[in-house]
């Protein structure tokens, strides 16, 4: 999702962007004082919209970089001719985040993300971790749910593996949905993320990708059938592995094994 304080009835909502945008001057700024951006912080935005937040990041961190796909609010945000503010006209799933981190410093990352885009842009962000300090996103709820669900519970699936992996992860802030205008049909909630002291390497995050697809891939049935083609059953035993226990019972260090096991199986 996208925000603005102003101007927003100058600008049609477009639904293939995912645009919704945050208006309760509250929210913004308990988002901003949860960011608490610094003189100094390299700051990258994500979905600026009409500028809610970008005003109060930019305040804070005296320079901002900003990732806006939409041309029309792109266009908006450079007629501020505010030198801090380095507008990115593009895909966000396109940004290699890498090249936007100064010389030895990470990442601040914030943004209302598209809900429509945001499994692949968090999975984005996890492989990029290593270039990130933090990130403060809002999220559909029910997104957030899963990314702090435990094994052994509903919510719990591949994207709760995959994050928790590589983040520490809380809930700050609930979003209702008269927050926004045009207001959503789903509750919203904003997370922080931070990357672990130890994470997986780039191979072992990969094959973990690869582990959680597998796993997940029909709920229904046992890991003995989801893995079948990969890891036999005994396979499965010797890495302390129930063949007959479902992903959702697995906690994050047995598909750590899992994982480490198919970074370890010849190619086909």
């Amino acid at each position: 999702m996208k925000d603005a304080t102003f101007g927003s009835e100058h600008h049609r909502a477009r639904k293939r962007f995912g645009q919704n945008f945050l208006v309760r001057e509250d929210i913004i700024h308990r988002i901003a004082q949860a960011v608490n951006p610094r003189a100094g912080d390299a700051l990258v935005e994500i979905g600026p919209g009409l500028g809610a937040l970008t005003g109060p990041l930019l305040e804070g961190a005296g320079q901002l970089k900003v990732i806006e796909i939409d041309r029309d609010l792109a266009a908006r945000l450079r007629e501020r001719n505010d030198a801090r503010l380095t507008v990115i006209e593009t895909d966000v799933l396109k940004v290699d985040f890498e090249s936007l981190k100064p010389a030895n410093q990470k990442l601040r990352v914030v943004g209302n993300l598209p809900y429509n885009i945001s499994t692949p842009l968090l999975l984005q962000l996890a492989h990029a971790h290593e270039c990130l300090q933090d990130l403060h996103v809002m999220l559909q709820r029910e997104v957030v749910d899963r990314l702090i669900a435990t094994s052994g519970t509903r919510a719990y699936g591949r994207l709760s593996v995959m994050l928790q992996s590589v983040f520490q992860i809380e809930q700050i802030l609930a979003v209702p949905p008269d927050a926004f205008k045009p207001a959503p049909k789903v509750q919203s909630a904003v997370a922080r993320l931070t990357p672990n002291a130890s994470v997986p390497d780039a191979a072992t995050l990969k094959a973990l990708e690869n582990t959680t697809r597998i796993a997940f891939g029909n709920k229904r049935k046992t890991l003995r059938n989801n893995f079948k083609k990969v890891l036999s059953e005994n396979q499965l035993r010797e890495l302390d592995i129930d063949p007959g226990a479902r992903a959702e019972t697995l906690p994050l260090d047995a598909f750590h094994r899992l994982a480490n096991a198919i970074v370890d199986l010849p190619p086909d």
